[in-house]
């Protein structure tokens, strides 16, 4: 189907501009615009996320890192003369419409692999099209453990399940507290998910969960009630498995309301220190498990920070971004390892890719060393724990 869509959008060309090509002596069938810029040659990434909207940061962060790493392949010559090319859409995180519409997009722009989506709920409403497609994909940060379903889909990020456990563990495992309340989104997948395995956990390392806060997407600015309970049963410890806009009130009423307990959250944390209109100084000592620390000394990270840093204005990389960034290199290793072509069709691109990724593939990157995936397409590597000490994410030993 990519070949027809190739040999006709050339036939068109040819047609339009057929003196003009004759006299240039041009055999070039570029694709024009975001879609490539060398022919057969181009293998073309989508991806989609909020770029607008309360979660921006982490769909832009994960669009920044993901056309920074195309082009550190596309430099390296490391898949010869194969280019990667990036299509990109906003799904405002929105799962209802606009997820299955940015997707219909990409495919429109002749999509051959994708990567996202970003958020959990807008991966769910996509994940049968591309199983029906057969696109392979592969998320950096939909991390519901029913977007790894089908067989074409993999995570780069933590699954809610092993996020819950991780965080339980660390909390007990390290004495940080012994009585703890949860705060958590019943509507939110990713939310959800994570409470229901750190309540489980946490009763089995010997945490006490003296309170339960649920709030719904309908009910998610006024978090007294949550807050008040919490305090009044004495929790030192708050778990938040929620985004870092929720949090940020979350900080702000309860510094309100004179009461500062330990609070300790997970990825949908990692952005809280650039809500606008926060105080920054209610965040400080929050405690998070996050893949990766801009702050981590080994050469990879400062590499990856300071040519970050270099295209986006100075900007740190989240974690977001940084499992984006592997996200583009593990594809790359894998279009190299299987031979896979720019004229293959998506569909046989996602076999042979699908195939490798869980059979023995494995890659050392900004958010994990050793990186494996099973036939289910859950990843394997270990979380790093991280406080806000002066403003800024550093990394616990």
């Amino acid at each position: 189907m990519k070949m027809i869509k190739k040999m006709l959008a050339f036939s068109l060309a040819a047609v339009m501009a057929g003196s003009c090509l004759a006299s240039c002596g041009s055999t070039d069938s570029s694709k024009s615009g975001t879609e490539g810029e060398s022919g057969d040659k181009t293998i073309i990434i989508g991806g989609s996320g909020p770029l607008t909207g309360g979660a921006a940061q982490y769909g832009v962060g994960v669009k920044n890192a993901v056309e920074l790493a195309v082009k550190d392949v596309n430099d390296s010559g490391m898949l010869g003369d194969i280019k990667l090319s990036v299509v990109f859409e906003d799904d405002e995180a929105d799962p209802a419409d606009k997820a299955v519409n940015a997707y219909n997009s990409l495919k429109d722009k002749n999509m051959d692999i994708m990567i996202g989506t970003v958020t959990s709920g807008s991966c769910l409403a996509v994940i049968d099209q591309t199983k029906a497609d057969n696109i392979f994909q592969i998320t950096p940060s939909a991390s519901a453990q029913d977007v790894i379903r089908n067989d074409n889909c993999f995570q780069v990020c933590f699954t809610d399940p092993n996020q819950g456990k991780a965080s339980a563990d660390y909390i007990a495992d390290n004495n940080v507290a012994k009585k703890v309340a949860v705060i958590y989104d019943s509507s939110d997948a990713y939310s959800s998910g994570i409470f229901n395995t750190f309540k489980s956990e946490a009763a089995a390392k010997g945490l006490e969960v003296v309170s339960e806060g649920a709030f719904t997407k309908d009910s998610k600015t006024d978090f007294s009630a949550q807050i008040a309970d919490a305090k009044n049963k004495g929790a030192e410890l708050v778990f938040l498995p929620i985004y870092y806009t929720e949090a940020s009130l979350i900080l702000s009423q309860a510094n309100s309301a004179g009461y500062a307990p330990i609070f300790f959250g997970c990825d949908g944390l990692d952005g809280i220190l650039s809500v606008e209109n926060f105080d920054t100084k209610l965040a400080e000592g929050v405690m998070l498990l996050t893949p990766f620390a801009a702050d981590a000394t080994d050469d990879a990270t400062k590499k990856f920070v300071e040519a970050y840093k270099a295209a986006y204005n100075g900007e740190i990389p989240n974690q977001f971004a940084a499992d984006a960034y592997d996200c583009v290199q593990i594809v790359a290793k894998l279009i190299k390892q299987e031979g896979v072509t720019a004229d293959m069709s998506a569909s046989d691109m996602c076999d042979k890719l699908k195939a490798a990724i869980s059979n023995g593939f494995s890659y050392d990157g900004l958010t994990g060393n050793g990186m494996t995936w099973t036939a289910e397409g859950a990843v394997s590597k270990n979380p790093k724990a991280v406080v806000i000490k002066d403003g800024a994410y550093s990394a616990l030993q």
